[in-house]
């Protein structure tokens, strides 16, 4: 199923790593078996974007190739084999790309070409270009239909008022929900979120709250921990939300977190920066008997574990890399249910919105502004 398209369209492009992008008139990709076209409305980027191009952050991707990241787009065209999809779908593109043979074979579109060689494989081939462009091909089953008329409708007609630029915060808040969902958070647990002033941090927060469950934030700046908990105490309970500082003293941590009981979840999603942070041991430590830690982080080095700890009070420890499709189905849904907020409400707003042709700009802007909830975005 098809409409008229045009034969070329703009990207923006990555020829190698540690060189320029450019933007390129080339050939709109051409629908296959098993995928769908769409057309491009908003695409997010991430704080981190000019380390991956620049090579900083040593990430591996196909060259050259369209990068991207999670978008919200317009269905243009649908394979053969499409059973639901159709030409006009408004849709969430979920750039976590899994084999289909194999499906723990995966990486991410536009940002990392996975941890194998059979995931470089799929990504250098079939899958080597993203979302930064005005037209892109991906799996069906990497784009999810959105209640275009409950998202963007209007409250007074029963709709949430959300704009299209508003959806691109589901491609954040699936990160730490993958996570928080693999170590069965429910309501009524008291989870540690760690760090929780970045944007997946502060995120995890929210969804955290949306679940059911009280938060104990940890950060280093508390001056945006304070505001992250005014933010989400307003809308979720401040009885709900604590704040202790990560201070580099394992005692003073333990000491702070011990205030509001023993917690039943650690949840870490610190940064490559956070490398020798005091927090995990501190938040170990304040697990009660048989509670969970999941660790979503990008620390390359190995992590000082209490594992007396572990042993005496049978923790679960448990790594996540992203999420699975199901996150995927139960976070749109919670979003269209009005439990998971989005926009202002859920503290997301946009900083920085783009054309192509201002790659650079924006990529420094991502940069600059990495705080809760803030997004920078391409309009291709």
């Amino acid at each position: 199923m098809t409409t008229t398209l045009p034969p070329t369209h703009r990207a923006l492009v990555l020829d190698q790593i540690g060189q320029p992008l450019r933007v390129e008139t080339r050939p709109r990709p051409q629908i296959t078996p098993g995928t769908a076209i769409l057309r491009v409305l908003t695409t997010g980027l991430l704080s981190y974007s000019r380390e991956i191009y620049s090579g900083s952050r040593k990430y591996s991707l196909p060259t050259p190739s369209v990068p991207g990241n999670g978008a919200i787009g317009r269905i243009v065209a649908v394979g053969p084999d499409a059973t639901t999809l159709q030409p006009g779908d408004l849709v969430f593109v979920d750039i976590y790309i899994r084999g289909r043979d194999d499906p723990t074979v995966a990486a991410l579109s536009g940002v990392h070409d996975g941890h194998t060689v059979f995931s470089r494989r799929m990504m250098h081939s079939e899958w080597r270009d993203s979302t930064y462009a005005e037209y892109a091909r991906f799996p069906l089953e990497n784009c999810y239909a959105l209640n275009e008329k409950r998202l963007l409708g209007s409250p007074s007609e029963g709709g949430l008022g959300y704009t299209v630029e508003d959806l691109l915060y589901l491609a954040v808040q699936l990160v730490p929900f993958g996570g928080l969902r693999a170590i069965g958070v429910d309501m009524c647990d008291r989870v540690i979120v760690s760090p929780a002033t970045g944007a997946f941090g502060s995120t995890a927060v929210q969804v955290a709250l949306a679940m059911g469950a009280s938060v104990i934030a940890m950060g280093r700046n508390t001056e945006t921990l304070e505001k992250v908990r005014g933010f989400f105490g307003a809308a979720y309970g401040e009885d709900r939300i604590q704040t202790v500082p990560i201070t580099n003293n394992v005692e003073q941590e333990v000491a702070g977190l011990s205030r509001f009981g023993e917690a039943d979840v650690f949840f870490d999603i610190s940064p490559p920066e956070a490398a020798g942070s005091s927090h995990v041991k501190s938040a170990i430590m304040s697990l009660r008997h048989s509670g969970r830690a999941c660790f979503m982080g990008g620390q390359r080095e190995d992590l000082g574990i209490p594992t007396f700890y572990l042993m005496r009070r049978n923790l679960t420890v448990k790594g996540k890399w992203m999420y699975e499709r199901g996150d995927v189905v139960k976070l749109i849904q919670m979003v269209e249910a009005g439990i998971l907020k989005l926009g202002q409400e859920g503290g997301a707003r946009t900083v920085g919105r783009f054309p192509l042709e201002k790659w650079q700009e924006a990529l420094d802007v991502a940069a600059e502004r990495a705080g809760p909830g803030e997004r920078v975005v391409f309009n291709p």
